[in-house]
């Protein structure tokens, strides 16, 4: 679930675009976002979210101080969204934090049309390219200005949404049905590629992305979903990329671990909720069928999740104490084995 975690505005692959990214003289990225060290998750993104459609080149396309202060903005969040480079950071600065192996992630409505086919063809080749919801689908959200259908618990919705544009979503459930759980599903029988989005409503009546989640292609369909079922769900978050394991497969493995993280929000309470459906394909509109079902109705296969999800997260504690195990062993080898070379060069 939940996209983003909410997805970055990030723009760096190999040496050259992660110069690029980050800005001329770099700045403490919590200064930069304007948040404490301490800083949980969601108060890290929405700073972000409120800071990136301020700069967004979208509103902005002839002043290059917004420009500077865009790019600034999303080299910190890069930093401070990943578990991983946020700890490397907080212990050792810029020089610890790795940037040869993050995935290139665009927002296409800033790019023209010469640019997207590159994108569009970098991506066919197996380049990983990531896309963003458009900053202008973001201030309409926030602004109040779009149009939202309502959607009837468990009555399925057809429809074909445009590309880089959103349908938006509201529902209402009851107390009884908040606390049974909930569960939004969309899919495509035409494999299209979308992201399910979940917003939260401001005091001034707009909407505020707060969780995304990524289609993923699997067998005849492509699909994502949300589950708001009053227990923590855990996923591994798409927007962490793994080293090449011939670099160091130890330090891949890990790091894919630190990517397994609960999503923000595991339960909805009674009243009005809005989703969107956000059209995330290159050239063409993106067919789906979104359905909203309560989990009263599948109490077995609810309860048979939470169990599952409990297991999985006493593996991951137990992977992590092992890894703190395995690296002092590691650590203890290797001071070993530089004693027994030196003895032998010396002898």
């Amino acid at each position: 679930m939940a996209g983003s975690r909410f997805g970055s505005f990030k723009s760096d692959k190999g040496d050259s675009a992660a110069a690029a990214a980050a800005p001329p003289q770099r700045k403490d990225p919590y200064e930069v976002l304007g948040v404490a060290r301490t800083a949980t998750d969601q108060e890290i993104k929405s700073a972000f979210r409120r800071m990136a459609l301020k700069y967004h080149p979208d509103k902005n396309a002839d002043d290059p101080v917004a420009s500077d202060k865009f790019q600034e903005v999303t080299f910190s969040y890069s930093i401070l969204s990943d578990p991983h480079k946020r700890r490397q950071y907080d212990t050792s600065g810029f020089e610890a934090i790795e940037t040869d192996s993050q995935e290139l992630e665009l927002d296409l409505s800033s790019l023209n049309t010469v640019n997207t086919m590159f994108a569009a063809i970098f991506s066919k080749l197996g380049v990983p390219i990531k896309t963003t919801v458009s900053a202008t689908v973001l201030e309409e959200a926030l602004n109040g200005s779009i149009v939202v259908s309502q959607l009837q618990l468990g009555n399925p919705v057809r429809k074909k949404v445009e590309k880089q544009t959103a349908h938006f979503y509201s529902v209402d459930i009851t107390e009884q049905e908040a606390k049974k759980g909930l569960v939004c599903r969309v899919h495509s029988t035409e494999k299209s590629k979308f992201k399910l989005l979940y917003f939260e409503l401001e005091e001034n009546g707009g909407l505020s992305l707060a969780l995304q989640e990524d289609s993923v292609k699997a067998s005849k369909v492509s699909s994502a979903g949300m589950y708001f079922l009053g227990f923590p769900v855990y996923r591994f978050e798409q927007n962490n990329s793994v080293a090449p394991a011939a670099k160091d497969p130890d330090s891949a493995f890990f790091k894919r671990l630190d990517s397994f993280q609960p999503c923000d929000i595991n339960e909805l309470k009674p009243g009005t909720h809005f989703f969107a459906v956000y059209g995330d394909n290159f050239f063409k509109s993106a067919t789906y069928t979104i359905e909203i079902v309560c989990a009263e109705s599948f109490p077995t296969e609810k309860e048979k999740l939470q169990s599952v999800e409990a297991k999985i997260l006493t593996k991951r504690a137990e992977l992590s104490k092992f890894e703190t195990e395995y690296r002092e062993v590691c650590a203890h080898c290797s001071l070993h084995l530089f004693s027994i070379r030196f003895f032998l060069c010396t002898s």
